[in-house]
């Protein structure tokens, strides 16, 4: 869905009146009981939204009157919330959550972890984190090299442009502001990128919004373990399934390129089973349906929701 596509539809879902959206919201959760792959549902409600007690949220914001300035964000909560009527109330956060709030939230992002049932995870900004297109060129054909572009906004981002910006077959560089004299590389478009068969992702300021196009391509992607996850669910990706494993500090690329250089079965494994974690996201009815319940059990703790349908 390009940018356009999204601002309409949202627009025009803001026309629907409030009770409309009810009987639709009640639609879809009942679908959610007899849909198959009703297990993953429900094991992947239980994973966004981990709370189990009760709680307050009477002095949290009305739905109505959620903040529109992020209007990507706003759209996209509006797009699950507004089937729950404008009056009940939730506690959100937008923007790059690298915490975990105090009182139960909605988040785009969370620190991978145990203690973080309260950061509720909801499917936002999904327009430039949900975005991918295919990749048509096999792995087996692309340039026997690693490629990153990215802007240096950690120190894990810069040590790895130190490292490798004048390697002799790698194409590693940073897209913005001198990182120790070392000048901005030309930027890559994603095509560009996919000529590669390596491809390096990194956190930025949260997660690295890159690992889910890279995972969607014909590359093998490469990273440390992730640290922060959304609803993309990083923190149930397996190294060596999903992708393969970096050291934080990133001194063994080499050594893992010139592994999977050398078995090709394995690096093929790992890009199907990627494929296989993508595909987990591409069915619309079924990512309204988690959305849906993400949010009722989130109105049911905090005693706002009245009818059965959960």
């Amino acid at each position: 869905m390009n940018a356009a596509m999204f601002y309409a539809r949202g627009l025009a879902r803001q026309l629907v009146p409030f009770r409309l959206a009810n009987w639709q919201r009640v639609r879809i959760l009942r679908r959610a009981d007899v849909h198959p792959d009703c297990d993953e549902i429900a094991w992947r409600v239980a994973y966004y939204n981990k709370l189990t007690d009760s709680f307050d949220a009477s002095g949290a914001t009305r739905i109505g009157d959620v903040s529109r300035d992020r209007s990507r964000y706003y759209l996209d909560l509006e797009e699950t919330s507004r089937g729950f009527g404008p009056d009940r109330r939730l506690n959100y956060l937008f923007g790059d959550i690298r915490e975990v709030p105090q009182t139960p939230s909605v988040v785009k992002s969370r620190p991978i972890g145990a203690q973080n049932a309260h950061s509720v995870l909801l499917k936002l900004d999904k327009l430039r984190h949900f975005k991918w297109s295919d990749d048509p060129v096999p792995f087996r054909d692309k340039k026997a090299s690693a490629v990153w572009r990215g802007t240096p906004l950690n120190a894990q981002r810069r040590a790895l442009v130190r490292a490798y910006y004048h390697h002799p077959v790698f194409d590693i560089g940073h897209s913005s502001q001198e990182v120790d004299g070392l000048l901005p590389k030309a930027p890559l478009s994603h095509a560009e990128q996919m000529l590669f068969k390596f491809f390096v992702s990194l956190e930025g300021h949260d997660v690295a919004t890159n690992l889910k196009w890279g995972m969607a391509s014909n590359m093998l992607v490469m990273s440390p373990r992730p640290r922060f996850e959304t609803w993309f669910m990083e923190g149930r990706l397996e190294p060596g399934k999903h992708f393969v494993q970096l050291l934080d500090d990133l001194s063994d690329l080499e050594d893992k390129v010139a592994h999977y250089s050398a078995h090709p079965d394995e690096a093929e494994e790992i890009i199907s089973n990627a494929h296989k974690w993508i595909a987990l996201f591409s069915n619309p009815e079924k990512e309204r349906i988690i959305a849906a319940k993400v949010l009722a059990k989130y109105f049911a703790l905090s005693g706002q929701l009245e009818d059965q349908i959960q």
